[in-house]
Order: structure tokens, then C-alpha cells, then sequence
């Protein structure tokens, strides 16, 4: 499974648990099958278009997200049933090829009977495989058909976060599988229009923050005290789109910042906080004045 394919599967399985539905509720409700969903939900398969929609439509969640992860999951899915194209022909004539020896006096008929045997035996061989493979595919049963089978044991229900604390200083959180099930410390609608949550791990020991319905060159920041992880809205997919910062270390009881900085040159910085472990607040804080040595 590539990191695009698993970044799909974090952001739906996220969506599902947070909407509380079951695969059995997803196959009701659904055009899909309740085995669908399981190889949706585990990575087996590449979910179509569709369905993304009608789990976000079931979690009254905005599509757009969703859909752009698809889209980069898809394009990388086909891309790898591409063949390669053919090497272009060359000029250079093919190399003789060495002759063998004669064989010996007497030997000729033994060896010209031990390849024709030889030859009869790989076929042989190969149309009792093909058979037994042929056979084993009718036989098996079709998983599309028995949507109330119960799931195996050996399917995990979840994908297992990668990091904990330090170990997610600066690191993606959805290619990290710590986007799966978040708590949500704060939110805030900046002056521009834009959303800004706080987002915390409890699994990770980590937190981060997203954003959408921004403009190009719009930027957030999110720190708890230590490094300040950042990111900037680069091009209209960006906008179009939730954005999430770099993860960041926190423990019960830590203040999360984030500071929200619109592209426009008169916009103001915005701010505001939550602590780790407490009810979800947001605390507007003055705007910070910009260091003159920020990274963009």
C-alpha cells in the first residue's frame, strides 16, 4: 500500500469511527457491500469515487478532503498497471550468436529424444496447473455475494499509530495513522472566512492542527511550547482542501498554540489555544507581532 493509498484509508477510517458506523450500517445505507467496505476500510482495495462520497454524505462531513486524497491515492494506484513503454529501437545489428560443438558420434538421437521428452513433460505440467488453478478460482466463493459473513478474526479493526510522543515531533499525522479518531481541542473561524482546528492524539501523545476553506498563501502554525511546525497554502488543491500541519509532542496538561496568517497583506495574525485534557475551548490570544526572521 503506497503513503497516498494510506493516507485515504487513515482520513476514511477516521471519518467512520467519528460517525459511529458499523460495516453492516455501511452496506445498508450504501451502494456497497459489506465485505466492500471491509477491503475499503483495510487498504485491500481502492475504494471507487463514489463511495468516498457516501461515507462523507453519511458523516455530514465536506467531500473536498476526502476527494483530493482519493485523487492522489488513484493516480498512483493506476499508475503502477502502467506497463513501461517498449525500448526504441536500436541500429545495432544482433550479435552472432556462438555455435554449439557437434555433439559426439551416436549421441545424437539420445539427445534429441531427452528434449523432446523434456518438452512433453513441462506441458504436461503446465495444463495441470492451469486446470487446478481454473478449477480453485470457480470454486472459491464470492466475497461480493456473502455481505453477511462475519469478518475474520485476523482483520484488524484499526490501523495502528507508527509514533508516540518525540518519536512524532515533526511528522505527518495522517501518513503516521495518528488522524485516526482525533480529539478535537479547539476550533476558530478566522476573519477571513477560513477554519482552524486544534487536533490532538491521545494514542500519538501529539498534536497538530488543520485548516480549509483557505486562499493561496494563507499559513498556520502550531506549536506546544516546543518547535513551531508550519505550513502554507501553496496552490488552489491546497485551498481547495483540509491542510494539516507537522505533529507536535504534548502531554495531559499542555497548552496547544495556533496562529493563523492570512496571505492578504493588510489580514491580521490570529491566535488562539487549548490545553491537553481539558473541555474544548478556544481562547483568542492578542496577535503576536511577526519576527522578522519567520520561515515562510
Amino acid at each position: 500500500m503506497t503513503a497516498e493509498h494510506t493516507r485515504l484509508v487513515a482520513a476514511l477510517r477516521e471519518l467512520r469511527a467519528g460517525a459511529g458506523l458499523s460495516l453492516a450500517a455501511l452496506a445498508e445505507r450504501t451502494a456497497y457491500s459489506k465485505s466492500s467496505w471491509e477491503r475499503y476500510l483495510n487498504g485491500k482495495s481502492l475504494p471507487p469515487r463514489q463511495a468516498v462520497r457516501e461515507l462523507c454524505r453519511l458523516a455530514n462531513e465536506p467531500d473536498g478532503r476526502l476527494l483530493a486524497l482519493w485523487e492522489i491515492a488513484e493516480s498512483h494506484w493506476s499508475g503502477r498497471a502502467v506497463a513501461p513503454a517498449p525500448a526504441p529501437p536500436t541500429d545495432e545489428s544482433p550479435r552472432p550468436q556462438p555455435q554449439e560443438a557437434p555433439p559426439p558420434a551416436g549421441t545424437g538421437r539420445r539427445r534429441r529424444g531427452g528434449s523432446r521428452l523434456l518438452v512433453v513433460l513441462a506441458s504436461a505440467y503446465t495444463v495441470i496447473v492451469g486446470g487446478a488453478a481454473a478449477l480453485l478460482f470457480l470454486l472459491l466463493p464470492d466475497s461480493e455475494a456473502q455481505e453477511d459473513e462475519p469478518l475474520p478474526a485476523s482483520v484488524p479493526f484499526s490501523l495502528a499509530p507508527q509514533c508516540h510522543g518525540a518519536a512524532c515531533e515533526g511528522r505527518d499525522p495522517m501518513r503516521l495513522i495518528c488522524g485516526l479518531g482525533p480529539d478535537t481541542l479547539a476550533s476558530h473561524r478566522t476573519a477571513t472566512g477560513a477554519h482552524v482546528e486544534l487536533r490532538h492524539s491521545k494514542k500519538c501523545g501529539a498534536s497538530w492542527a488543520r485548516t480549509w476553506g483557505t486562499e493561496i498563501g494563507d499559513r498556520l502554525d502550531v506549536t506546544a511550547g516546543g518547535p513551531t511546525h508550519g505550513v502554507r497554502i501553496r496552490n488552489k488543491d491546497d485551498a481547495a482542501t483540509f491542510i494539516y500541519t507537522e505533529m507536535t509532542e504534548v502531554r495531559p496538561g499542555s497548552t496547544v498554540r495556533a496562529c493563523f496568517r492570512p496571505a492578504s497583506a493588510d489580514g491580521e495574525r490570529e491566535c488562539f489555544e487549548a490545553r491537553v485534557g481539558g473541555a474544548a475551548t478556544t481562547t483568542r490570544l492578542p496577535s503576536p507581532p511577526v519576527a522578522s526572521g519567520s520561515r515562510e
